[in-house]
């Protein structure tokens, strides 16, 4: 079943919407969650609530993107359950670590003051789009699913010292980019 035809389902306010994203997008769901949480369990329960957000957000939203709408509010789920559940212990956790990896790139004194979210966001898939598209594919992978280096060298089949130094690189790359656009 394609998305819009799924859609048309959340849209009916038929069950068989949950079955139908259940069924072409549950796996992909959960291995964004688990990647950010680390354990089964939670990211099963982030993938239902993640279909509880889709039945309540379908109507009145209606996503051109259904694929990359229902990951993303799987992935800020994750993030959400994440920052409640690691509130006081920050130590050895990878979650911290991936989004300090490009504080430098998006932070002056505090983005959300200096910056609409919006505007970043837009800048930040433009300088995606003018990438080599593994590079690209290894940012997202990394920053997006919060994917171990480990787990993208190994689904790319290249050295993780080759995945550390591309991001290295396309961090200082996007840190020039928004310099240049002034949003640095």
């Amino acid at each position: 079943m394609n998305d819009s035809s799924i859609i048309a389902l959340y849209n009916s306010r038929d069950e068989q919407a949950l079955a139908e994203t259940q069924n072409r997008l549950g796996g992909y769901l959960y291995t964004v969650a688990y990647n950010i949480l680390g354990s089964a369990q939670d990211a099963e329960e982030c993938v239902n609530d993640t279909l509880m957000h889709l039945w309540n957000a379908i109507p009145p939203n209606h996503p051109e993107n259904f694929y990359a709408y229902a990951a993303a509010l799987s992935r800020n789920l994750a993030r959400n359950r994440y920052a409640s559940e690691h509130a006081q212990r920050r130590g050895g956790d990878t979650v911290p670590e991936i989004l300090d990896e490009l504080h430098d790139c998006c932070s002056g004194e505090n983005v959300e003051a200096e910056v609409d979210a919006h505007m970043l966001g837009e800048a930040v898939t433009r300088f995606l789009r003018g990438i080599k598209k593994k590079h690209r594919i290894i940012f997202v992978q990394r920053y997006f699913y919060h994917a171990s280096v480990r787990s993208i060298a190994e689904q790319l089949h290249i050295r993780e010292s080759y995945v550390t130094t591309t991001l290295t690189r396309t961090r200082e790359k996007l840190r020039t980019f928004l310099r240049e656009e002034e949003l640095l």
